[in-house]
């Protein structure tokens, strides 16, 4: 099954039709999430003492499919080789938006095409003498410092002709680490002198969204997950951990942090332990990362982040598909506010029920929830719950993941259809299936069996 889980990949990467048969990729994608969890599921078939190798051979090989062809659903990569240029030149990514013209002379024609055939393409933007490949070419960069740190490395060390292979190949070798990462976590002995089962790890390295959203697409979401899932571990691991130890698992998750925002949602899961080092370190560690920024711009370094809310309809429930499970039975204007109530109630109950040697599991709980609620329209956002599920083995939240592409890829090709609604509601009904069997005593084994047993009285 995972020589036939490369090749359907493989095939699906290959294929380029988000804008002009988006019907026919989700085929495509649909056969690639089937086969995935037919060859998760063949795993256990494995004997136990090739289980890990295997795990990470498979993980190689399902990562290179991604590397077969340039990014095929998304452009956010171009803006990542635009701003490394831009700093390379000595200018702060802040300042200027793309189109702003004192940067025309650091244009590139690959990324600033002139011939207008190229330019009537799609995901083609106009701009002041001809087009450009990046996504809102009007407003400046949305992404936090160590993100943009990564951009200027990656521009410095590659040759321009290059591309963006480079940012490609660092998607790859990101997963691939988070996939070793993950395995070191999952097989530490517990107090009985025994390791966990390894099989949940193949839902990280295996799963269709990594070789497609952090290799294929290149979104810097893959290092985020890379930095968070080494916080995680160096967080756990000992029945007590020193204040050095804290600072330095608080610091790898503010450095998450400060690649993408997301990961600050398992902040509230890792305060059992040393709560003041912990956020101390965090919090410095994001500070310390945006204090160079902030002295060499002109402009806010936040750049675009106040209207990308705003464009995404994060203000606005009527818009863009947001908060689409509650506007079925709430009124547009209950849905901001209950789903703030309810993410405030879960992140309680994280912070007082979480066992600190399995924060994933309430870092799970609280990311899945905020995905149900917001029904976010942008699959790459969820590498982060595929990596807190392959740690902590309730596969059922998987299938917020596989929400999220169909809500992204699926969603074009039946425009009057609620794909996002439906797919959301889909992943809410088997999380509740999951909890509810569980709670019976009745839970699947899902490779870690910690898993089943803890969520009856811990998150």
């Amino acid at each position: 099954m995972l020589a036939a889980l490369t090749v359907v990949l493989a095939l699906t990467v290959r294929r380029d039709g988000y804008a002009t048969d988006p019907g026919g990729l989700s085929w495509w994608y649909a056969a690639a999430w089937l086969v995935f969890a037919a060859a998760a599921w063949s795993l256990r078939k494995v004997p136990v003492r090739h289980q890990a190798a295997l795990i990470v051979a498979g993980g190689i090989a399902v990562a290179a499919t991604g590397l077969l062809a340039p990014p095929r659903t998304s452009t956010d990569a171009y803006r990542y080789a635009w701003d490394g240029r831009v700093q390379a030149a000595g200018i702060s990514p802040y300042d200027h938006a793309p189109a702003d013209r004192e940067l025309a002379g650091l244009r590139d024609r690959w990324l600033f095409p002139t011939d207008p055939a190229q330019c009537a393409l799609p995901d083609h933007a106009p701009v002041d003498g001809g087009c450009t490949l990046l996504n809102r070419p009007s407003v400046h960069t949305i992404y936090p410092p160590v993100a943009e740190a990564y951009y200027l490395l990656m521009d410095e060390i590659t040759p321009g002709s290059a591309r963006l292979k480079p940012l490609q190949i660092g998607g790859a070798l990101f997963a691939v680490g988070t996939t070793l990462g993950l395995l070191r976590i999952v097989r530490r002995r517990g107090p009985d002198g025994t390791a966990a089962p390894v099989p949940a790890v193949a839902y990280w390295a295996w799963c269709p969204a990594v070789p497609v959203e952090a290799v294929n697409n290149a979104h810097v979401d893959g290092l985020a997950v890379l930095l968070t899932v080494a916080g995680l571990g160096t967080l756990t691991g000992r029945p007590a951990i020193g204040r050095l130890r804290a600072a330095a698992g608080g610091a790898l998750i503010g450095a998450g942090v400060a690649v993408k925002l997301l990961p600050a949602v398992v902040l509230p899961a890792v305060l059992r332990r040393r709560p003041v080092t912990v956020i101390l370190s965090t919090v410095g560690g994001i500070a310390l990362s945006y204090l160079p920024y902030a002295l060499a711009s002109h402009s806010s370094v936040f750049g675009y982040l106040g209207g990308y809310t705003e464009e995404e309809g994060y203000d606005d429930p009527s818009a863009r598909g947001r908060f689409a499970l509650l506007r079925l039975a709430l009124p547009d204007s209950w849905s901001l506010p209950v789903t703030l109530a309810v993410l405030l109630a879960v992140t309680a109950y994280v912070l007082r029920r979480t066992n600190p040697e399995r924060p994933w599991s309430g870092a799970l709980l609280l990311l899945g929830w905020s995905f149900l609620l917001l029904t976010p329209g942008y699959s790459w956002y969820a590498l982060l719950l595929v990596a807190l599920v392959a740690l902590d083995g309730r596969w059922e939240w998987l299938t917020v993941a596989a929400a999220g592409a169909a809500a992204y890829v699926t969603a074009p090709a039946a425009p009057d259809f609620p794909v996002p609604t439906t797919a959301y509601g889909v992943a809410a009904g088997a999380v509740l299936a999951g909890w509810a069997l569980r709670r019976r005593g009745k839970g699947v084994d899902a490779g870690h069996p910690e898993a089943l047993s803890q969520a009856r009285v811990n998150v």
